[in-house]
């Protein structure tokens, strides 16, 4: 029985762990927030990702999986790499292809700095150069690679012994220093050193460099340069080409949820109003495409969403607490049949006219939201409940414990900002799981990992959801590398190689 008792002890706090390092990694980035610095965020998630990759490797790994943000995506594969002596061969092949599945997830940007920095680490052992090489080798175009992230892939071709295909060997040493390439978008590159018209042949980020070396009239840039931006640009520079008199063609509704209300909340009070019904249907779009990809089925909710001066954000995360609640409003509408919506102050008479201001009072619509004793209550808040303090966990814990004990309504408290101090988002009170989030995309899969943060489900059926979608996410990656070229690049000296190996 002591045995047994062990047992369920050790389970149990590992179960606690984990939850508290996924947690975590839904919400830090290890920038500023509103309460708390950066240093102090990197600080508290490199204590946990050190702490769980020493005592948990297997489910450390298994996160990669598990829907966490880019930031500690990158950073676990990186601590996977670095930390790698002793591990079992066919653990060693499991975590392998996690790893060349994550890395092909991830935003080029951040994928090539965390492969830059197994360089900077000096960790290139025989798994690490078969992984990048993989990477390149999956890459849909590398030739733009090469060009708009030059320093990077050169770096990793040498430190990974590659042999790349082609011009691209000349074009990493030499650049437009060349006297000609074949490849085209090469040529260009070479050529807009010379000449302005070559420029917009390139990618908008290598060739906006260039057109202020060149002196280039920034209207006329934007203009011309417009067909070669990606989405992501287009809606970042909508309101800076306004400003030069061009108009950028853009579809708003293709934008992510929490990307597109980050836009609209940049925009001035007037504007908004002016384009109210444009942006509404873009917003309901944009929530309608995230459920499609990952259904979300919701029956009688409520929503109380917090806007006071907090949810401003910092100068790094600017207005993104407040654009996490906007756009989970939207998400909520579209995933649920009927919703009680109710924010924190109380809004204006349009949710997009919304602005952060005043202090935290969520008892209030938390006790509206609870009268109509909905299936669902979600509150979207930092936590910082101040007016008065604690008002909001006193409700939830009294509505848990005398009017619902038998638990027909589910609380969810989902917090955007990551608290150092606490190694977590700020939780309003054990009666309500509280879920990190990033992004309000992220909502149909926190949804699932609700019912391990109430008690309702243990550590096994944790470790069997993390698996089910580590495999998920593995045969994912398989098939499209499958579709895909076959690989232009191997280690030189150890031939071609599996990154799972």
């Amino acid at each position: 029985m002591t045995a047994d008792r062990h047992a369920a002890a050790a389970a149990r706090v590992a179960h606690e762990d984990l939850l508290i390092f996924i947690n975590a990694a839904f919400a830090c980035t290890g920038q500023r927030e509103f309460y708390s610095d950066g240093h102090r965020q990197t600080v508290a998630i490199g204590f946990l990702h050190e702490y769980i990759r020493g005592n948990y490797r297997r489910l450390y790994a298994r996160a990669l999986a598990a829907g966490i943000n880019d930031y500690n995506r990158a950073r676990i594969i990186v601590e996977l790499l670095t930390h790698a002596r002793g591990l079992d061969p066919d653990e060693r092949a499991r975590e392998g292809a996690l790893i060349a599945a994550a890395l092909a997830e991830l935003p080029p940007p951040r994928a090539y700095r965390a492969l830059r920095a197994l360089k900077e680490r000096r960790i290139n052992n025989r798994r690490t150069r078969a992984i990048i090489g993989e990477y390149l080798a999956q890459r849909r175009d590398l030739a733009f690679d090469a060009v708009k992230y030059r320093g990077k892939v050169r770096a990793l071709s040498r430190h990974a012994h590659l042999a790349l295909p082609g011009e691209l060997p000349r074009f990493l040493t030499r650049g437009w220093r060349e006297r000609r390439y074949q490849a085209p978008l090469l040529e260009a590159f070479r050529q807009a050193h010379y000449s302005r018209e070559a420029i917009y042949e390139l990618p908008y980020t290598i060739a906006e460099g260039l057109a202020a070396r060149m002196g280039i009239d920034r209207a006329r840039f934007l203009e011309r340069i417009a067909p070669k931006m990606s989405a992501a640009e287009r809606l970042r520079l909508q309101r800076s080409a306004a400003r030069e008199g061009v108009a950028i063609d853009l579809d708003l509704a293709s934008a992510p949820p929490t990307r597109l209300a980050l836009y609209v909340l940049g925009l001035p009070l007037e504007e908004r109003r002016a384009r109210l019904a444009e942006l509404d249907a873009a917003m309901a779009a944009s929530a309608r495409r995230v459920l499609e990809r990952t259904p979300l089925r919701l029956g009688r909710i409520a929503c109380v969403l917090d806007r006071s001066y907090s949810s401003a954000g910092s100068s790094e995360k600017s207005r993104r607490p407040l654009a996490v609640a906007l756009a989970a409003r939207y998400l909520l509408r579209a995933a649920a049949d009927e919703v009680d919506e109710r924010w924190a102050p109380r809004t204006p008479e349009h949710p997009l006219l919304v602005t952060p201001r005043g202090q935290t009072d969520l008892a209030t619509p938390l006790l509206d939201a609870l009268d109509g004793r909905p299936e669902l209550v979600v509150v979207v808040s930092d936590g910082a409940d101040n007016d008065p303090p604690g008002a909001a966990g006193l409700v939830l814990r009294t509505f848990r414990e005398r009017l619902d004990p038998a638990r027909a309504t589910d609380l969810i408290h989902v917090n955007p900002v990551f608290e150092a101090t606490e190694l977590g988002p700020r939780a309003l009170d054990a009666a309500a799981p509280t879920l990190g989030i990033r992004d309000a995309e992220d909502l149909p899969t926190l949804l699932a990992f609700a019912r391990f943060t109430d008690g309702r489900l243990g550590l096994a059926e944790l470790e069997g959801l993390l698996e089910r979608r580590a495999s998920a996410m593995i045969e994912r990656y398989r098939r499209r590398r499958d579709r895909g070229r076959a690989p232009a690049s191997a280690p030189a000296s150890e031939g071609s190689e599996e990154a799972g190996g």
